[in-house]
């Protein structure tokens, strides 16, 4: 899977947690940049993820990368940049997702949504 970083001038780490959820950075944006801020221009090719780094970006710059990435129907994760709070999110999302491709669920109630 392809992901696009926003947020942080340094990864540290998250390079090896991304790896081992099977996730490639296809793209890292600092979003120090003003252009980040005011333009709505769509992401980048082949991306199937956005992970945002909620402690290093403001808010105009979150609100653009979220709205691009629903517009396109792409993942979003929201975390802190550590190792830590990002194997969670991950852990979450990934999770949810499976979830939600599995028709035969037993967690889930009659209307198809999941009870937990």
């Amino acid at each position: 899977m392809n992901a696009l970083l926003v947020g942080a001038d340094r990864l540290g780490n998250i390079p090896d947690v991304l790896q081992q959820f099977g996730i490639r950075i296809a793209a890292h944006v600092s979003g120090r940049d003003s252009a980040h801020q005011r333009r709505s221009a769509p992401l980048p090719a082949g991306i199937e993820m956005v992970i945002l780094f909620t402690d290093f970006i403001g808010h105009n710059v979150m609100q653009r990368f979220r709205e691009a990435a629903s517009r396109e129907g792409v993942s979003l994760v929201c975390c802190r940049r550590s190792v830590c709070a990002l194997q969670q999110a991950l852990g979450k999302r990934i999770a949810m997702d499976s979830c939600d491709r599995c028709a035969a669920c037993p967690e889930r109630s009659a209307t198809g949504r999941r009870r937990h």
